[in-house]
């Protein structure tokens, strides 16, 4: 199946939490009118809601889940979907909507809506840290610190502006921390670093409001993009901060930059690891790529990714 239009039945999901969950019995309303043969919505307003309804759908026997939410809505529905023949669309309802910054999808819910109704349907790659999924950044350090700031009051009121916001408050009370990096593909040698800011582990392209990755960075390239930023004087770290928008901050002589199929990482001490806005698990932390591990919606004209998988989408660890 490679166009959405082909499905026997579609089952929407919202997070009603999210910042414009509220839209969505006109978003229904508009997919049904451009030809999605919606059958089923539900909301939810907890994890716990959307595991149990997730699970019914697929049951059910529906072919398309169009989610509603942000990024954390987002990935935790791909990891229940990864390897299935069910194919997924995103209504992006949430603050910085990076996934579907990635893959092309509409802000704007109507343009989101018709892209789900005329969309192709491309494969996408799922990282993996120590078993959780992640489909944009993985990361420790800072961005833990900016999570933990970011209240669902802050951004439901100004929107990404949260992200820079919440980054301010977190970097005023940043510890620096070590890290080693191990390769098990033996494709690098093992990283020690010493006194960092962050580390990140890249599935996607954009993260965090809009940054990008690295300039190469693609959700489905079956590799995943490393790096360590150290900690510094803060005037240091205001020029990295300038590139974040087009990735070229990894090309900065301070930060290192490595792409590889999988990697672990120890830090010291152990901390909490951010998956797409979420804190998930704890290093030590094996992550990994599953390729082609998605079925998604994306507008004709996207160019992110493509369909090259010959049968289901479970694709292998790589």
């Amino acid at each position: 199946m490679k166009l959405a239009r082909e499905a026997r039945s579609a089952a929407v999901v919202i997070n009603a939490g999210s910042r414009r969950g509220a839209a969505h019995e006109l978003a229904v309303d508009t997919m049904r009118k451009a030809g999605v043969p919606v059958s089923a919505v539900h909301c939810v307003l907890s994890g716990a809601d959307l595991a149990v309804t997730l699970d019914r759908v697929i049951a059910d026997g529906h072919d398309l889940v169009v989610i509603g939410g942000g990024d954390g809505t987002v990935t935790f529905a791909a990891g229940r979907l990864a390897g299935s023949n069910v194919m997924l669309a995103v209504l992006p309802m949430g603050t910085a909507n990076d996934f579907a910054r990635t893959l092309e999808i509409p802000h704007e819910l109507g343009a989101a809506c018709a892209a789900v109704a005329d969309g192709k349907v491309v494969d996408i790659d799922l990282g993996r840290a120590n078993g959780e999924p992640f489909l944009n950044v993985a990361s420790v350090g800072l961005s833990v610190a900016v999570t933990k700031a970011l209240s669902p009051r802050l951004k439901r009121y100004i929107g990404p502006l949260a992200y820079s916001v919440a980054t301010l408050r977190a970097y005023a009370r940043h510890k620096s921390f070590r890290a080693r990096l191990e390769f098990p593909d033996g494709d690098h040698e093992a990283l020690g670093l010493d006194e960092l800011l962050q580390v990140a582990v890249g599935n996607g392209r954009h993260y965090g409001g809009g940054n990008t990755v690295s300039p190469t960075a693609g959700i489905d390239d079956h590799i995943l993009d490393i790096y360590a930023i150290p900690a510094g004087p803060l005037r240091e770290h205001v020029n990295i901060a300038r590139l974040l928008k087009d990735g070229s901050f990894v090309e900065h002589e301070r930060v290192r930059h490595l792409t590889s199929r999988s990697v672990r990482l120890v830090t010291e001490p152990p901390l909490p690891v951010n998956l797409d806005g979420e804190i998930a698990t704890h290093t030590p932390t094996d992550f990994t790529v599953q390729r082609n591990a998605i079925h998604v919606v994306v507008p004709q004209s996207s160019t992110a990714a493509v369909f090259d998988a010959p049968g289901p989408a479970a694709g292998p660890l790589i």
